[in-house]
């Protein structure tokens, strides 16, 4: 029961996360005769410590059959760009690295992060999307800085 417990919080905590992003939209990459196509997603998110600061990242999403009921697990293929988008100000004090974004690539055990770092001596924070699954990850990655700039209306 206690296991039954932690998953369904673990779980929530990953659906929660991820409802912080907002799909924009998907590309067909490849045509499937049955099921859905393969396809690339782009969702932005906000910074949820960082006002002023915007990400969009793209994803590829695997389609036929097992895509369609969401068993297949996406490939570790993405791109991010984060820029200001506003004054910047942060919300609390912010960690040398922390988590911005999460979204999950497969059923159970994979997910896509975005993690914050804040470069001081260049007053620059550095966004860097992982590919995770619990027992090991990908080397893929992608980088985005946003350098902390006076903003101008």
């Amino acid at each position: 029961m206690k296991k039954t417990l932690t998953f369904c919080a673990l779980l929530t905590s990953a659906l929660m996360q991820n409802a912080s992003a907002e799909d924009l939209d998907c590309i067909t990459t490849s045509w499937k005769l049955i099921g859905a196509n393969h396809k690339i997603c782009v969702q932005a998110f906000d910074d949820p410590k960082v006002s002023g600061v915007s990400c969009h990242i793209s994803q590829a999403k695997k389609g036929g059959l097992k895509g369609t009921f969401g068993l297949a697990e996406d490939p570790s293929l993405f791109s991010l760009a984060c820029r200001q988008v506003g004054p910047i100000a942060f919300k609390e004090k912010l960690a040398k690295q922390e988590e911005a974004f999460s979204a999950d690539t497969s059923l159970f055990f994979k997910e896509t992060r975005v993690v914050r770092l804040f470069d001081k001596k260049r007053n620059t924070l550095v966004y860097v999307a992982i590919s995770r699954k619990i027992i090991d990850g990908a080397p893929a990655n992608s980088l985005s800085t946003v350098p902390i700039m006076p903003w101008r209306e």
